[in-house]
């Protein structure tokens, strides 16, 4: 397996690499483009001032000629400054002078002659440059620029050429000068490589351990240990100190969401065990001969009781997983709340007459067209209306009301009775949550119809809330507006 430090360190190489190869290629190149230009445009010019010095003396007549002293010392002086070589020729190619400005003998170049390429080209171009071991004449090849002699007729007025003056550099120093930057270049690839690995290395080590803590922490939770957490990223601001957050947060949800299955197992326990205990109990007192004849009634009735409420606990807790089945898609329907709100208040009339409460609605006068699941909202209004009027203190007031508020319409149910604490808003909505009032007072209850209202409402990807201030609880929830 490729870790992460492997990659990430091969990628870093390769780009510093590439980075320093174009660089130094550029670099080098321009360094020599510019050099080698300028050594070719000093040597073009002091092999003219030779020439036009050798023309001038010999149309002087003054000495012997370039045999003289004192021609020769100039001729010396100028190779030795620009550290080059300077040859005289005949137009013949027969070379008559040689200088040298390196250190070097350069006798042995009068025995030779300018190739007659180089002196043709000369005459007919006014000079020649370029890199050139003069047709075997130099031992290396080197930088040689040639100029021609010109000098004027007396008789005739006409320029014409006396001869060539040839100027030799070698190439050692510009290629001296490639090696120095190759040297260079490499041992600044070599510390940037160093540094780099050791700036990857922290760098990894630090992104790579979380992601190793998380892989590790999988792992344990895969084994049941939901208390394992992601710990030493509280203090990055980065993307995986973000991740490792997430992934406690997660592993948050995960502990609470087992700790829920579990209760739910146990409250599901529960409320199945106790009227199967009581139905149990009241048929072998009766088949037992326990309960007495003129009681035997009263035990059916109490069977038959449990068993309805059996019934709609296995019915809710199907309901339950068919919306909660991921198959479930809310259909989405134009509907009129307004009148659906009051359908399921009719349908509840019985019980709020029985409960002797006035009902206050606060409706808008026309339709409030909607969106969402017409039988899903029915529901939700159904449990709603139900709930209010179970916990109605009698003869007090239920009130409905319906707002719009640009986008949405809010649907609230209010009711008058006892206030429900803070510490139990929080979970009023949870499976099988019932508070010790509601227990004493809603005994055909199973704990689930909130958490069905949560759970449909969530489905439709809207909001609900609940308030309970002063004896007043009121339940809103929102729908978009069609």
């Amino acid at each position: 397996m490729k870790s992460l430090y492997r990659r990430q360190f091969a990628m870093m190489a390769a780009l510093i690499l590439v980075a320093f190869l174009l660089l130094g290629c550029s670099f080098a190149a321009l360094s020599y483009q510019y050099i080698a230009q300028d050594k070719q445009e000093t040597m073009e010019r002091n092999a003219s001032y030779i020439a036009n010095f050798t023309s001038s003396y010999l149309s002087s007549g003054i000495g012997s000629g370039i045999q003289d002293g004192a021609y020769q010392l100039y001729v010396a002086s100028v190779a030795n400054i620009s550290g080059s070589t300077v040859i005289l020729a005949e137009n013949d190619g027969e070379i008559v002078y040689t200088a040298s400005g390196t250190g070097q003998s350069s006798g042995d170049l009068l025995s030779g002659r300018v190739p007659a390429d180089w002196l043709e080209t000369v005459s007919r171009e006014g000079g020649r440059m370029e890199r050139s071991s003069l047709g075997g004449l130099l031992p290396d090849k080197s930088y040689v620029a040639a100029v021609p002699i010109l000098q004027s007729s007396f008789i005739t007025g006409k320029t014409y050429q006396r001869g060539v003056v040839l100027m030799v550099s070698e190439s050692s120093s510009l290629t001296a000068m490639w090696q120095d930057l190759a040297a260079i270049f490499m041992l600044s690839a070599v510390v940037v490589l160093l540094l780099a690995s050791a700036a990857s290395s922290v760098t990894s080590l630090r992104q790579t351990k979380p992601l190793k803590d998380m892989a590790e922490a999988v792992r344990h939770f895969g084994q049941g240990e939901f208390e394992t957490r992601v710990e030493g990223c509280e203090d990055r601001r980065d993307e995986v100190g973000e991740l490792a957050e997430a992934f406690n947060t997660m592993a948050d949800s995960l502990t609470k969401s087992e700790a829920q299955r579990s209760e739910f197992i146990a409250n599901v326990s529960h409320e199945l065990k106790t009227p199967m205990t009581t139905i149990a109990g009241f048929a072998d007192g009766i088949l037992d001969g326990t309960i007495p004849r003129e009681k035997e009634e009263d035990a059916l009735r109490t069977i038959s009781s449990e068993t309805r409420r059996l019934s709609r606990l296995v019915r809710r807790m199907l309901d339950l997983s068919r919306l909660q089945s991921s198959e479930n898609v809310t259909a989405q329907e134009r509907f009129d709340v307004s009148e659906l709100v009051l359908r399921v208040l009719v349908s509840l009339e019985g019980k709020i007459t029985g409960r002797g409460l006035d009902v206050d609605t606060d409706l808008p006068e026309g339709s409030v067209m909607v969106w969402g699941d017409p039988d899903g909202i029915t529901q939700v209004c159904y449990n709603l209306l139900d709930n209010a009027i179970k916990f109605s203190a009698p003869e007090s007031v239920l009130g409905l009301g319906i707002q719009v508020k640009g986008e949405k319409a809010y649907v609230s149910v209010r009711n008058t009775g006892e206030t429900i604490p803070p510490e139990e808003l929080s979970q009023i909505f949870d499976r099988f949550h019932k508070t010790d009032r509601s227990r004493s007072v809603d005994r055909e209850g199973v704990g689930l119809g909130l958490y069905i209202v949560k759970t449909i409402i969530n489905n439709h990807r809207e909001s609900i809330t609940v308030t309970s201030e002063d004896g007043v609880t009121t339940f809103t929830f929102t729908l978009t507006i069609a």
